[in-house]
């Protein structure tokens, strides 16, 4: 089965959110004064399961758990190993800040993960620590070149920010020069809780422009299965490629597949909408469980909004959605 909307736009990727709880506090991210979800309130990963096999049958073939920080849920490796065991068909792939993955690359890596995402907005040490609260940079640093020894394909996503890291792209450049790493940067956008203001957008055409002055660029082409929205480039000399995803100036609305279910159940058909349709009630209820969740899933693909026209209806300067992006899950 192949899950559409009525726009014809084929829904086949499903990021999932473990948790809200994260140990940084980064600017874009989340506010200061968060209130967590409830323990009681999150899907349990038995329910996860339930839901992936769901999910799989409608068609969905590629999976991202993010967080908050995914590795700050007790157990998380371990559903991770059991999800790649009885889901051998989906593409598994994880999203993470990286300050608490060392333990766990072995474990992963004999289960067959391959790919992590790692969110990292700057080489600078003290700018990290503004930019999230910890003062965490070398345990990242390492823990990426960890990733990358034990044989993860591992891509860097670092949000673009005027005033905080638009002087490092020659760092970043510099970085996949010896490293066999991706760095795509992700144009800031406007959520909820985020320290978001128009003038602290870096555009995509911006930094291709002053990267096209740092290094030799070879555009790739478009529509690569494992690359989604980003423009990606080959780098003159260097082991890993540069990428740009430009959610806000070049908007990638309508080849637009995702799916993104919350931590405590609700299920988003987009980024920019706050609009949720709520399965964890469905599927713990005696009588309806995961026939109605199978309905809802196929209503809420078919309805399926373009962001873009979300974006143009919003006021600007203002948050597109009232959800801070550690409760939707990256």
């Amino acid at each position: 089965m192949t899950l559409t909307d009525a726009r014809q736009r084929t829904v086949n990727y499903l990021r999932i959110s473990v948790t809200d709880r994260c140990n940084l506090r980064c600017l874009y991210c989340s506010s200061q004064d968060k209130e967590f979800i409830p323990h009681a309130a999150i899907l349990r990963y038995e329910e996860l399961f339930e839901i992936l096999g769901i999910a799989q049958g409608l068609g969905i073939n590629k999976v991202r758990f993010t967080g908050g920080e995914p590795f700050a849920r007790k157990g998380f490796p371990e559903f991770v190993a059991g999800v790649l065991e009885r889901f051998p068909g989906l593409d598994v792939r994880i999203t993470t800040n990286a300050t608490l993955l060392a333990p766990h690359l072995g474990y992963l890596r004999q289960h067959g993960l391959e790919r992590l995402n790692i969110s990292l907005d700057t080489l600078d040490p003290a700018t990290f620590a503004r930019v999230t609260g910890l003062d965490l940079f070398g345990t990242v640093r390492e823990n990426i070149l960890k990733a990358v020894d034990q044989g993860f394909s591992v891509k860097i996503n670092a949000v673009a920010m005027k005033g905080i890291n638009d002087r490092e792209l020659g760092a970043f450049l510099d970085f996949l020069r010896v490293h066999p790493v991706d760095v795509r940067f992700i144009e800031f956008m406007p959520m909820g809780g985020s320290d978001w203001r128009p003038e602290a957008v870096w555009t995509a055409a911006e930094i291709l422009e002053q990267a096209r002055g740092l290094a030799e660029l070879t555009p790739l082409p478009r529509g690569g299965s494992d690359d989604g929205p980003a423009r990606v480039f080959s780098v003159a000399g260097a082991r890993g490629r540069f990428g740009l995803i430009s959610p806000l100036t070049d908007h990638f609305c309508g080849t637009c597949n995702r799916l993104r279910l919350t931590a405590d159940g609700r299920l988003r058909t987009c980024l920019f909408s706050d609009r949720v349709y709520r399965l964890k009630g469905l599927l713990r209820h005696p009588r309806l469980g995961p026939e109605a969740v199978h309905k809802v899933i196929l209503l809420a693909s078919a309805r399926k909004p373009l962001g873009h026209d979300i974006l143009l209806a919003r006021a600007k300067g203002s948050g597109v959605c009232g959800t801070p992006m550690s409760a939707i899950g990256g």
